[in-house]
């Protein structure tokens, strides 16, 4: 499952018992992004969180599957087969689009997004690109730009959020040999009204 020790479901106690309580889904299962904290169970409620109120909250006004549309890619272009397989997983089951969904995928891999998406979505994967990749390149000019096909500030700050929080999951999974063994992928949160809901399904 990883390169450090992780504490199962089974032998949790304490506080790490209470929080994987919070965060099972179906037989008990922890994603192992989520489990490889579990000796740190301060860092889950972080992750947690963070994970939570970027991808699945009430008030965020894009839909679900562009938001996961944004951490595929940036989990793509950084190689992070974990997250692009679980959240590709999850994408696919918001759009409940099949053939949609097999057509995103392919031209993510094949770096053709541009030619399949209208150029008011393709600049929210211009950016994510930018943001992951080359950082220290982006001005304001780039803000500019999706301001100038209809986004408004806190959408942009939404979809910042989405795209900068990938990239800290994605660090997260390489930086400590996580992979998907065991897991059922694309469980999600569901109750967006509840911050602290948490269970996965």
């Amino acid at each position: 499952m990883s390169w450090i020790h992780v504490i199962p479901f089974e032998e949790a106690t304490g506080k790490l018992k209470q929080i994987y309580k919070k965060i099972k889904g179906p037989n008990n299962q922890i994603d192992n992004v989520l489990g490889i904290h579990s000796l740190r169970p301060h860092t889950l409620v972080g992750h947690m969180s963070l994970y939570k109120n970027t991808l699945h909250h009430s008030n965020n006004t894009f839909p679900n599957w562009l938001l996961e549309l944004l951490g595929t890619y940036t989990s793509y272009i950084n190689k992070c087969e974990y997250c692009y397989e679980h959240h590709f997983a999850g994408m696919k089951r918001f759009l409940n689009n099949h053939e949609k969904a097999a057509k995103l995928r392919h031209h993510i891999e094949h770096n053709s997004l541009a030619k399949y998406l209208s150029e008011k979505e393709y600049a929210l994967i211009d950016y994510a690109q930018k943001l992951t990749l080359e950082a220290d390149t982006l001005s304001k000019t780039a803000i500019n730009y999706l301001k100038s096909l209809g986004y408004d500030d806190g959408e942009i700050l939404e979809v910042n959020q989405v795209v900068a929080y990938f990239n800290y999951a994605n660090r997260t999974v390489m930086g400590l040999g996580v992979n998907t063994n065991g897991e059922v992928l694309g469980l999600s949160p569901s109750n967006k009204d509840n911050e602290s809901a948490w269970k996965h399904q």
